[in-house]
């Protein structure tokens, strides 16, 4: 007989509250490295003295409270049996208070008929109030009232007898351990000094990576880094600095020398082409010749492209430049659109970018929507330090499956936006390899008109 399977029933996992409470406290938990770091040095000292201070502190406090108490407490129940059981003359008073005085460093009073005052709230800090009532019911047992917050350096103590009320006065060092305070005064000054050391170390410290930070970013935004900055802090610091200037100078070595070689193709090819127009210009014009001029004009067109796209105008400085004016000088260029609009929302707007890269971007942006639509609507905005500039149209748009592919470099749609418009295919690519150069980029997604919107989306 076949044994009969059973069914296995597979463990759904069950959320985890903890991972859960984790996760909410680590968003809730400083991002930055300077306060990081100064909550690792802060969090162990301060948990290290919170134990210090209730295990040994409020230990040994109420230790010598306790003990201080208790000797008080004794002292006044001897006297108050010697004055019990003595003659309760007035020479055996005074002697007895001159007794408690000089040995003992008590205040004694005798107030016959004399009732106990109201009994008094409770102070909010009564580890004294509450230690010596204890050591007054448990030794004496008479009913008593006392005042530790009154008179801040005594104790007023008064004991029902039972012909009269002994009045005590004693100084609260008596029976409290009050130079614990001190031991929390050189505590919490040694800790602020601690943590005046680290703040300022940690400060220090941070900068370097701070800084390597801003080169870092400057230098993905197109910008050169910073006069000042130069590879110093620890050594894992200056480290990474160090790569990262060799990584830069590598970088920058390899684009200049693909510009260099760039021009010098450039410069042969325009050659070829001028020796084609010139021997062109000598024979006489015919359609044949006419279509053999068309072609090298769209060689020379086609070889400007190329060269743009490949040098990436990367050679060009960074300055500050008016948005608006290089939006209006691009519309005046437009061709193919009937109607372009030009929107600077907040301006004027004047940001650090490479002009004319910049200018050539927008424009090739600009041009495409021209060249397959009627109406093209143009805005600039600055926002979270960042400009965006978004071109929209009504024309036929771009399926969303092929519009990161249209940024290939030569890449050209089948449809709608076709081949026979003359384009190089380089337009879209140029274009984000512009933005790019400048720390941002470009992406595609339907327009409200109904054709495609480019935003252009560069940090300043």
């Amino acid at each position: 007989m076949d044994a009969i399977s059973k069914p296995v029933t597979v463990p759904v996992p069950r959320s985890r509250p903890l991972r859960r409470i984790f996760a909410a406290f680590g968003d809730r938990m400083p991002k930055g490295l300077y306060a990081r770091a100064l909550i690792i040095i802060i969090a162990p000292m301060v948990l290290l003295q919170s134990v210090l201070t209730f295990v040994f502190l409020e230990r040994h406090w109420q230790t010598v409270t306790k003990r201080l108490s208790t000797a008080t407490v004794q002292n006044i129940a001897l006297l108050m049996d010697l004055y019990q059981t003595n003659p309760q003359d007035a020479a055996g008073a005074e002697t007895l208070v001159r007794l408690a005085e000089q040995d003992m460093g008590l205040k004694i009073q005798f107030a016959r008929g004399e009732e106990l005052p109201p009994a008094r709230s409770k102070p909010f800090f009564d580890l004294l109030d509450t230690t010596l009532s204890d050591e007054l019911t448990r030794q004496i047992g008479r009913p008593f009232w006392i005042d530790t917050v009154g008179r801040s350096n005594f104790v007023d103590i008064r004991i029902k007898l039972d012909t009269a009320v002994m009045h005590v006065i004693a100084r609260r060092s008596q029976a409290y351990a009050s130079n614990s305070q001190i031991f929390l005064l050189w505590m919490v000054g040694t800790s602020l000094v601690l943590l005046t050391v680290a703040i300022l170390f940690l400060r220090n410290q941070i900068k370097p990576i701070l800084r390597l930070a801003e080169a870092a970013e400057s230098f993905g935004k197109g910008r050169p880094p910073p006069d000042d900055f130069r590879p110093r802090g620890a050594r894992e610091v200056r480290q990474a600095a160090h790569a990262f200037v060799e990584m830069r100078n590598r970088i920058e070595r390899h684009v200049e020398q693909r510009t260099i070689m760039l021009a010098g193709v450039s410069h042969d090819l325009r050659t070829v082409l001028t020796r084609f127009k010139l021997q062109l210009a000598l024979f006489e014009d015919s359609p044949e010749l006419e279509a053999m001029r068309a072609d090298v004009d769209e060689m020379q067109a086609m070889l400007e492209d190329y060269m743009a796209f490949a040098k990436g105008d990367g050679g060009e400085e960074i300055v500050r430049a008016d948005i608006g004016e290089i939006l209006g000088e691009v519309k005046s260029q437009a061709h193919g659109a009937k109607h372009v609009e030009i929107e600077v929302k907040d301006g004027p707007l004047i940001v650090p970018v490479r002009r004319h890269a910049f200018k050539r971007a927008i424009a090739n942006l600009v041009n495409n929507a021209a060249r397959f639509a009627e109406h093209v609507n143009v805005s600039a905005t600055k926002q979270n330090g960042a400009l965006t500039i978004a071109v929209e149209d009504d024309g036929p748009g771009i399926p969303e499956a092929e519009r990161e592919q249209v940024f290939r470099p030569f890449y050209r749609l089948d449809h709608a936006r076709n081949q026979d418009s003359g384009s190089t295919g380089l337009g879209l690519a140029i274009a984000r390899d512009i933005a790019r150069i400048h720390g941002g980029d470009i992406a595609l997604s339907r327009s409200p008109l109904g054709g495609l919107k480019a935003v252009l989306n560069v940090p300043v």
